[in-house]
């Protein structure tokens, strides 16, 4: 691919994501479970899978299934609890590879990251040669595999990392990427989620060559600031910075329960380690805000939020923890009960150094 005389000149940046993180990681630990199906997440009817190992993924096991279905299709599989300051150890060690070998590192969640390493390659040393090194130097820090994806730009080199998974790379290079993308389901592409994709294809656009077809027009006038988007990645041109300066806009942590929360007082307890959680992210990022949103989720799934903003940043946990069972004490307690408790964080004072991880899985 030629670049234009007003686009910026190709990139080399690496996507690095690992291979079934938390499952993993938990496989490391256990020997016992190396080779078996593996859900890390709750096993109760209430139970979510955080992560699947390739073995569970076999039998369909995924991410955001619930326990049930997932037991449903595969009898044999194991669940384990999750261990989220385990999975943050490891994601700093894998960050601290990064850092060895460039300062544009965009983390989009504990086990994948953007690379751009065009300004900070040795000389004779390829983008390529480069995702070797780090996929083998995690490997020997962690245990864990990792694959990863080359190319010029962000959608592709996500894209890339995809193809030869678990513990594999592949390059896509500026000749190969305009075509790369055509054959491939538009469900596949980075930033058309599944609405989106089933937008698409009652529109008939099922493919990257489907989708190269529409005029820049017709993808605006349908998918409004978003259509100029596809209309680039259908032809391979993706113009976004790998960024390390993202702006937090707030911190959160959430909580479904086994058994719906009755009254009041269960509620007040449920509360608690939801702030802890949320009081120890600002506090490593020193951030400082101003608004407690509280999430409410019914037993008929139906949502509700109650937000408190202060003239002044929350100074402490226990002023998050009271205002956010003030905020309960208005819609708490309910005869539907509450499956789902939340707490938000947010209108921060500073910017913070990066995203985190915060849910908690039943």
């Amino acid at each position: 691919m030629t670049p234009g005389p007003d686009d910026p000149p190709p990139r080399r940046i690496i996507h690095v994501d690992m291979d079934a993180f938390f499952a993993s990681v938990e496989q490391r630990d256990n020997p016992e479970l190396r080779g078996k199906p593996v859900a890390v997440g709750g096993s109760s009817q209430r139970g979510v899978v955080a992560a699947a190992s390739y073995e569970a993924r076999v039998f369909g096991v995924r991410s955001a299934m619930p326990s049930v279905t997932a037991a449903r299709l595969c009898p044999d599989l194991i669940f384990v609890r999750h261990r989220f300051e385990v999975y943050r150890a490891v994601s700093q060690q894998i960050r601290e590879i990064f850092a060895d070998y460039t300062p544009l590192i965009e983390p989009l969640s504990l086990d994948e990251a953007y690379l751009d390493v065009t300004d900070h390659l040795p000389e004779g040393v390829t983008a390529t040669a480069i995702a070797k090194q780090i996929r083998a130097r995690i490997r020997q820090a962690t245990g864990l595999t990792a694959s990863a994806g080359v190319s010029y730009n962000k959608f592709l080199a996500k894209l890339a990392s995809d193809q030869n998974k678990p513990d594999g790379l592949c390059v896509i290079t500026p000749e190969r990427g305009p075509e790369f993308v055509l054959g491939l389901p538009v469900g596949k592409f980075h930033g058309i989620g599944p609405a989106t994709a089933a937008k698409m294809q009652a529109m008939g656009i099922h493919t990257g060559a489907d989708l190269r077809a529409q005029t820049l027009d017709f993808l605006t006038r349908r998918f409004g600031k978003a259509g100029r988007y596809y209309w680039n990645i259908s032809r391979g041109v993706d113009h976004r910075r790998v960024s390390n300066e993202r702006v937090r806009k707030s911190v959160g942590a959430e909580n479904t329960f086994a058994a719906d929360l009755m009254t009041l007082d269960q509620a007040d307890e449920a509360l608690v380690p939801l702030a802890a959680k949320v009081w120890t992210s600002v506090g490593r990022h020193d951030l400082h805000g101003r608004t407690v949103t509280l999430k409410v989720k019914f037993s008929d799934f139906r949502q509700i939020t109650r937000a408190r903003s202060l003239s002044h940043p929350v100074a402490s946990e226990g002023e998050l923890l009271s205002i956010a069972r003030e905020l309960a004490r208005g819609v708490l307690p309910d005869p539907r009960g509450a499956r789902l408790l939340g707490i938000t964080l947010s209108g921060f004072d500073a910017p913070d150094s990066g995203p985190e991880q915060l849910d908690l899985f039943p």
